[in-house]
């Protein structure tokens, strides 16, 4: 038997809702749910090995070709940009990048330079050149939505699912940025060298995806 492909998933939400993905396969992922404190999970029967990792580092790991495979958010991809192929949409994990302002604040209003707080600051940066505005960011790494409370800016770019958490801080979205979700990612070198495997196995993800809920 070929060594198992290495698949990095993303810890947290994506972690369970893909290792629900390859239980609709009909893989034994007993392993990755039972999994303790270990990092590194067999899952023998699809002769896979699971690598439980933050987001950043499954790209990372991808790219250095640790592992043949990953499951990271397109925020992720977007925002590290990196050499991969980006293969399959999963289609879990949605939301939106959005920019959001004070409640009844004109944004797009007078001539000077505006100042957008958020944990993406690439992301950002092209989203405001593709309008042809030059904005000044500011990284924020904690709650994005303190700083045009705090009078640190004039707008956020952050990922919204609900918008609650907005409203509840008296901002608003007054614009999508655009949408998130769930992406495989796959090694070039491992796309190369292991062509059939990594075709097999995006073939059963894709008929699992396709597949009705139970």
């Amino acid at each position: 038997m070929n060594k198992p492909l290495r698949i990095a998933l993303t810890k947290g939400r994506l972690e369970k809702d893909t290792v629900g993905l390859f239980e609709k396969i009909g893989f034994d992922c007993t392993a990755v749910r039972e999994k303790g404190r270990k990092l590194i999970l067999p899952i023998p029967d699809g002769n896979i090995e699971v690598v439980l990792a933050k987001a950043n580092d499954v790209i990372t790991y991808v790219e250095h070709g640790v592992c043949d495979i990953g499951v990271v958010g397109k925020d992720t991809i977007m925002e590290m940009q990196g050499k991969f192929f980006e293969l399959v949409d999963l289609g879990f994990g949605r939301c939106k990048f959005a920019l959001a302002t004070k409640k009844g604040s004109k944004f797009y209003g007078g001539y000077n330079v505006k100042t957008i707080a958020t944990k993406y600051p690439n992301i950002t940066r092209n989203y405001f050149e593709s309008k042809g505005m030059d904005v000044e960011i500011v990284k924020i790494e904690g709650s994005v939505e303190l700083a045009p409370l705090l009078e640190l800016s004039d707008g956020i770019v952050d990922i919204v699912e609900t918008g609650t958490t907005l409203k509840e801080n008296g901002l608003e979205v007054i614009e999508d940025v655009c949408p998130i979700s769930a992406r495989l990612i796959v090694n070039m070198v491992s796309m190369k060298m292991r062509q059939q495997e990594i075709e097999n196995f995006i073939s059963l993800v894709e008929k699992a995806l396709d597949k009705p809920e139970q």
